[in-house]
C-alpha cells in the first residue's frame, strides 16, 4: 500500500456515493457526511457546520473519530463563493429587479454576512485539520470571479484540474484542490469517456443541492 493511501476517507459535504464509492472501489472503507440523505448514500446525517464549530470550540465532534492516518475529502459548500454570488453584491442583481433599493441594501448586507460566515467556517476547519494532524483534501471550483482566488485565503491551492473528465469524471469544469498534510502524486491517470459526452455543470448536481441545504440552515 502507498504511503499516502489513507486507511479510511470521510468525504464531508457529499450525499450522492460518487467519491464514497470509488474510493471502496480501490478497496478503500469510505463514508459520505452531510446534513441531507436525497440520494440514499449518506452513512452519516450530521450537521458538519455544527461539527466545525464544536471542534474549534474544543468541544466534542465527529474529528474526534477521525484518525491521522484517514483522510478527509471536504466538499465544502460554493454557494457564497461562486461567481453569482459576487454579482448578488450589487444593485443591478437580477433577482432584486422588484425591491425597492432599502430592500436591496438588505439583501445585500445578509449576503455579505453569510459569506463570511462561510468563509470563516472554512478557515476554522482548516485550522481544525492542522492542529489535530489530520490529512484532508479540500475541493471547489476554480475561476477567476470566485471569493477564494479574489482574496487572502489562509491557504493558496495546491493545483488546479483544468478538465476533470482525463480523470473519469462527466463534470469538465476547473475545479481547485487544497492537500493539508498530504502531497498529491507526482503521476496522473487519465480515462477516455467512449459512451458519455462531457457535461457542464447543472443547478442539480449532489455538491449544488448540498449547498443549498447548508444556506437553508443558515437562514434558520
Amino acid at each position: 500500500m502507498e504511503q499516502n493511501t489513507p486507511t479510511r476517507v470521510h468525504c464531508f459535504f457529499e450525499q450522492s456515493g460518487t467519491f464514497k464509492n470509488e474510493f471502496i472501489k480501490l478497496g478503500i472503507p469510505a463514508e459520505d457526511y452531510d446534513i441531507q440523505n436525497h440520494f440514499g448514500q449518506t452513512d452519516h446525517v450530521i450537521d458538519l457546520f455544527a461539527q466545525i464549530e464544536a471542534a474549534y470550540d474544543g468541544k466534542a465532534s465527529v474529528f474526534d473519530t477521525i484518525k491521522p492516518s484517514d483522510l478527509i475529502m471536504a466538499f465544502f459548500p460554493c454557494i457564497y463563493f461562486c461567481g453569482f454570488s459576487q454579482l448578488a453584491q450589487t444593485y443591478s442583481c437580477v433577482n432584486y429587479k422588484d425591491l425597492t433599493v432599502h430592500e436591496k441594501t438588505q439583501a445585500i448586507l445578509k449576503r455579505q454576512e453569510d459569506r463570511t460566515y462561510f468563509l470563516g467556517l472554512l478557515t476554522k476547519l482548516f485550522c481544525i485539520v492542522y492542529e489535530r494532524d489530520l490529512r484532508m483534501v479540500v475541493e471547489n471550483p476554480a475561476n477567476s470571479n470566485f471569493l477564494l482566488f479574489q482574496q487572502n485565503f489562509v491557504e493558496p491551492c495546491t493545483f488546479i484540474d483544468k478538465d476533470r473528465t482525463t480523470r473519469g469524471d462527466v463534470f469538465k469544469k476547473p475545479t481547485a484542490y487544497w492537500f493539508v498534510n498530504i502531497k498529491p502524486h507526482t503521476h496522473t491517470h487519465t480515462h477516455t469517456h467512449t459512451h458519455q459526452k462531457a457535461k457542464s455543470t447543472k443547478s442539480q448536481t449532489p455538491q449544488a443541492r448540498s449547498a443549498r441545504d447548508y444556506a437553508a440552515r443558515r437562514a434558520v
